[in-house]
């Protein structure tokens, strides 16, 4: 088995290409130990010294560090990711609770402008984030301000804001007039 690795935006996170489906529906982000146990390739990844998040993309596992370099963590991340994948384990543990985002808030007679925010999400923004090892999900939309949740290699990123301001909100200001400004939460 190879796995290939890419940079992301973020300096504190590495996104880790298996070859192979890793989540075949929506993603996961576990940003801590207690979180890990719904996860027994994330259960390994957290008990490397310095791994601080695991988020699961349709491919990718991004992993998020807060100490040491990664020539020194990467070795030990790809062997509990090879290790993970050979041994033909479930990604989640079968008695692991759904981990469920709190709703999303919008007003009724904003349905429509919702519904274009979210097509743009999928078709354009959704894509290009994943491909630096996050994911950027719709919360809600209020007042002409669209409220995103960034998670992945995007959470803490530095270069989010601009993502945020420059990319996003520039093109959903150009389609939806509605749009002022766009928020992370």
């Amino acid at each position: 088995m190879f796995i290939q690795t890419e940079e992301t935006p973020n300096p504190s996170t590495l996104k880790f290409l298996p070859g192979r489906t890793v989540m075949a529906e929506g993603t996961l982000d576990i940003r801590d130990a207690a979180g890990a146990e719904r996860s027994p390739l994330a259960g390994r990844l957290f008990a490397i010294p310095g791994v601080t998040g695991v988020f699961y993309g349709a491919d990718f596992v991004s992993v998020t560090k807060s100490e040491g370099e990664w020539q020194h963590l990467k070795p030990a991340i790809l062997g509990a990711i090879m290790e993970h994948f050979m041994s033909g384990g479930p990604l989640i543990a079968a008695d692991a609770v759904a981990e469920h985002e709190d709703g999303e808030f919008f007003a009724e007679e904003d349905a429509a402008t919702v519904d274009t925010i979210k097509e743009l999400l999928e078709s354009r923004i959704r894509p290009a984030v994943a491909s630096d090892g996050g994911d950027i999900t719709f919360r809600g939309f209020k007042n002409g301000t669209v409220y995103l949740s960034m998670r992945g290699a995007c959470a803490g990123c530095p270069s989010s804001t601009a993502t945020l301001k420059s990319g996003i909100q520039n093109l959903l200001r150009h389609f939806l007039p509605d749009v002022q400004t766009v928020e992370a939460v």
